[in-house]
């Protein structure tokens, strides 16, 4: 690896550690997007992955430990330092019914956190450099599925509204921003209708190899 290649964490939750819903497994490093990104940038990139199954913007969940994606950023940042490029994509769980969060509390969430990772310049190699990922919407037909009752009811129609949100909050804060919902073709399996299909980690590889090279 050369000792210039520029470091890209990748904060997210299961679907970027790569649950894979089809056999509650996960996906294989020749699978995952964020593997198939390493794999397009090449050298000149080192891709980290930070994606932890549960993890929400800022939420403790009270039946789970350690999944608050903001009591951990700081560690995570330090751990990979010196950082070019910080990749969240969060807010999938965050809608789960346990939380009694709407869609404008979750942006609030998102926003901590944000502002925790600029103000950490320790971390950084240069400046702050942070893309915001909405992540795509739990398709509908999620409730009909086993994990239904988990997540409670109306988590469909509140991740579907993260996106404009998560918009505004990068335009505040300088980030950069991607719907990932928006990238054609990428959609979820239909085992449970919230993780991402292996045709959706191929395509957001590629939308994100184009993307990258742009921003750092």
């Amino acid at each position: 690896m050369s000792s210039t290649s520029k470091t890209v964490v990748c904060f997210g939750d299961s679907n970027t550690h790569g649950y894979n819903s089809s056999n509650m497994g996960r996906f294989t490093e020749k699978e995952r997007w964020t593997c198939l990104l390493s794999d397009l940038l090449g050298s000149g990139y080192l891709i980290r992955e930070e994606g932890l199954s549960g993890r929400t913007t800022s939420f403790d969940d009270p039946l789970f430990e350690g999944l608050s994606g903001f009591a951990y950023i700081h560690p995570c940042m330090l751990t990979h330092e010196p950082l070019d490029l910080l990749i969240i994509m969060l807010g999938t769980n965050d809608v789960k019914e346990r939380f009694s969060a709407n869609p404008g509390n979750i942006a609030k969430g998102l926003e901590r956190l944000v502002t925790k990772a600029i103000l950490t310049p320790e971390a950084w190699r240069d400046k702050p450099n942070v893309l915001i990922i909405a992540p795509p919407p739990i398709e509908e037909a999620y409730y009909e599925t086993p994990i239904g009752p988990e997540m409670g009811k109306g988590c469909a129609e509140k991740s579907k509204a993260l996106a404009p949100l998560y918009r505004e909050v990068a335009a505040r804060h300088g980030c950069h921003f991607l719907d990932a919902g928006s990238i054609p073709g990428v959609g979820m399996y239909p085992y449970d209708h919230m993780h991402l299909s292996l045709e959706g980690h191929r395509l957001l590889a590629e939308k994100l190899s184009v993307l990258i090279p742009q921003i750092c």
